[in-house]
């Protein structure tokens, strides 16, 4: 008897920490993206399993005031790339925004297109953005391991028209999730 509470105690205590391991939190380093690569530091984010979706909060400086557009990318890496004939695109090799449904389209966080589309980054006139965002159809945030995160230059209409992916035209800054 005694052989069988020990054997239900450690089931019981695997079972607690299954529960644990399911909760995910990740963070990106964010630097600036240039033609040569990663550039300055201008701080991080994290993305944390919430019942409402992925909250996203972010301790950014050094960025642009204004509206960006803010996605998961489908590749884990912020190197250039280089089209043939075309000029170093930065954080290039992040690749597009991730898409593991096949959506094929720019429709927002709550909408029915990529699953990386976060929320617009609100950047302050001081060039910071303290902000917690919420992503709500992003329900499994250890999915986005490995995954790039890029904040564009421009802001984001959550549309591919009248320019495609929101408008939010070149990479600033981009980091992958860890």
């Amino acid at each position: 008897m005694k052989g069988w509470r020990v054997g239900m105690l450690g089931i019981v205590c695997l079972g607690a920490g299954a529960g644990a391991a399911a909760s995910a939190e990740l963070r990106a380093e964010m630097r600036l993206a240039t033609a040569t690569g990663s550039g300055d530091a201008v701080g991080s984010l994290t993305i944390a399993d919430n019942p409402a979706g992925a909250a996203v909060t972010t301790s950014l400086s050094k960025l642009p005031p204004g509206l960006h557009g803010f996605h998961v990318h489908e590749n884990g890496s912020c190197q250039p790339t280089t089209p043939s004939g075309g000029p170093p695109v930065p954080a290039g090799a992040a690749g597009g925004h991730f898409d593991p449904q096949k959506a094929a389209k720019h429709a927002g966080p709550q909408g029915a297109g990529h699953l990386g589309d976060l929320p617009v980054l609100q950047v302050a006139a001081d060039g910071s953005a303290t902000q917690n965002l919420t992503a709500p159809l992003i329900k499994d945030v250890a999915a986005l391991r490995g995954k790039a995160v890029v904040i564009h230059a421009g802001g984001d209409n959550y549309s591919d028209q009248p320019a495609p992916l929101g408008g939010g035209g070149a990479r600033l800054a981009c980091g992958i999730l860890q």
